[in-house]
C-alpha cells in the first residue's frame, strides 16, 4: 500500500494553501485511479490517500447499477470538501454488525471478533470463537436478514452496518439509515474468483486499521493457492467431476465461470458444465444430468447429505450415476457449529487456498500424499 511522496504532499500543500483547490481535488480524482489496492475482487477499490481511504463498492449485487463510496477517516485528518457529500466513517471502529457468515472469518482472523455486537440468526456461526462470544452474551440476536429488528440494531448504535442485498430493494436498511446507522455494504457473495471473494479481508482491514495484518493474511492466501493451482498444472489426466445434486425437483449446479467451477478446474479436473456461461447456477432436470454426468468419475455434492443412504432415500435414481456405485461422492456436510451451521459456508469463501488443496488431493491423491481434507469428507 503506498502512500503519497513528500514530493507530491508539498505540491498538494502547496495548492491548499494559495487556494488552488480546484487543482487539488483533481490529484485526488488522478491518484484515485492509480492507487488502487485491490487485486482480484472487481466488486469494490480501496484508495489510500493522507489520513483517510475512499472505499467503493461497485457489485454489492448481481447487475447493481450504483457505485456506493463511504470515506474512512482517521483521527484529525482533512477531508476534500468535494467527498463530504459520502457517508464519513471514523477508523478504527471499535463495534460493528455484520450480516453474513462469509464476514465472520475477516474479523476472527485480524483478532477483532470481540469488536462484534449483532449479527441475524446466530445459529448459523460456526467459529468456536464466535460462538463463545455469543454464549457470554456479548453478541445480540438480530432476528433475520430481511426482518431485522431494528430497534436493536438502533440501541446497539454501532460504528458500522455491514449489508447486504440481492437486489436494490432493502426497506430495512432504508430504515436504519434514516435512524443514523452507518450502512457499508458488501458484496463478497457476488464476487466471480475464489482468490477475489477472499481479497474482501482487506475491506475489514482498513476498518480496523489493520490494512497490513490483512494484506499480510491475503498474500499469504495468495501464495498458498497459487502454489497449488502449479501444483495441479503437473498432472496430464483429468478426472470427469459432476457437482451439485437435487433441492426442491430441481437439480442445482455451478454455471462455467462461477468460482465453484474454476475451482474444479484449478484442482486438475474437468467439470462438465464448465464450458456453460454465468457465474451463478444452473437449474436442471434429473434427466438432463443423468445423460451427461452418469459416468463422471467424481460427485462433488451441494452438502445437504452426510451419507450415501440418506441421499440414496431422498432420490433413489442417484445410485444410477458411476461415481455414487464407486462410492466416489463427496460432502461438506460434515463440519458444523454447534448449533448446525456449515463452517464451510462461513469459511470457505475466506480461504480459497484450502478449498484447492481439498479437490488437488480428492482429484489426484498422488500429488498430496499426506493430506488430509479439510471440508470434503467421502460420504460412506
Amino acid at each position: 500500500m503506498k502512500f503519497l511522496t513528500s514530493q507530491l504532499l508539498f505540491v498538494f500543500s502547496f495548492f491548499i494553501v494559495f487556494g488552488c483547490k480546484n487543482n487539488a481535488e483533481n490529484h485526488l480524482q488522478i491518484s484515485e485511479k492509480e492507487n488502487n489496492t485491490i487485486k482480484y475482487a472487481e466488486g469494490f477499490s480501496i484508495q489510500k490517500h493522507n489520513g483517510f481511504s475512499v472505499v467503493k463498492v461497485m457489485n454489492p449485487w448481481p447487475n447493481a447499477t450504483k457505485t456506493y463510496t463511504y470515506i474512512l477517516k482517521e483521527k484529525n485528518a482533512i477531508v476534500p470538501d468535494s467527498l463530504l457529500q459520502y457517508l464519513t466513517v471514523s477508523v478504527p471502529i471499535k463495534n460493528i454488525v455484520v450480516t453474513s457468515t462469509t464476514h465472520i472469518p475477516s474479523l476472527e482472523m485480524l483478532g477483532v471478533e470481540q469488536s462484534l455486537v449483532g449479527f441475524p440468526n446466530l445459529d448459523y456461526i460456526s467459529s468456536e470463537k464466535v460462538r463463545a462470544l455469543i454464549e457470554a452474551g456479548k453478541i445480540k440476536e438480530l432476528g433475520q436478514n430481511q426482518n431485522l429488528n431494528t430497534e436493536i440494531i438502533i440501541d446497539l448504535n454501532p460504528d458500522v452496518f455491514i449489508g447486504y442485498g440481492i437486489d436494490n430493494k432493502n426497506p430495512t436498511l432504508d430504515n436504519l439509515e434514516k435512524s443514523g446507522i452507518k450502512i457499508m455494504l458488501n458484496g463478497d457473495w457476488n464476487e466471480k474468483t475464489p482468490l477475489g471473494k477472499a481479497e474482501w479481508i482487506k475491506y475489514f482491514g482498513v476498518l480496523f486499521g489493520k490494512e497490513k495484518q490483512a494484506d499480510s493474511l491475503f498474500s499469504a492466501i495468495e501464495k498458498e493457492y497459487k502454489n497449488t493451482v502449479d501444483l495441479a498444472q503437473k498432472i496430464n489426466k483429468k478426472p470427469t467431476v459432476l457437482a451439485g445434486d437435487i433441492f426442491e425437483g430441481t437439480w442445482y449446479l455451478p454455471k462455467g465461470s462461477s468460482w465453484g467451477s474454476l475451482l474444479i478446474k484449478q484442482a486438475g479436473a474437468h467439470y462438465l458444465w464448465e464450458e456453460t456461461q454465468g457465474t451463478g447456477s444452473l437449474g436442471l432436470s434429473f434427466e438432463v444430468v443423468f445423460e451427461k454426468a452418469k459416468n463422471a468419475q467424481c460427485w462433488i455434492t451441494s452438502g445437504q447429505y452426510s451419507s450415501l443412504a440418506e441421499m440414496e432415500k431422498a432420490t433413489p435414481h442417484y445410485k444410477q450415476f458411476l461415481a455414487f456405485k464407486n462410492k466416489n461422492v463427496y460432502s461438506f456436510n460434515h463440519k458444523k457449529g454447534k448449533t448446525g451451521g456449515n463452517l464451510y459456508y462461513e469459511l470457505a469463501p475466506n480461504r480459497p487456498d484450502i478449498v484447492l488443496k481439498d479437490l488437488v488431493s480428492i482429484f489426484h491423491p498422488e500429488l498430496l500424499p499426506n493430506y488430509e481434507p479439510f471440508f470434503f469428507e467421502k460420504m460412506k
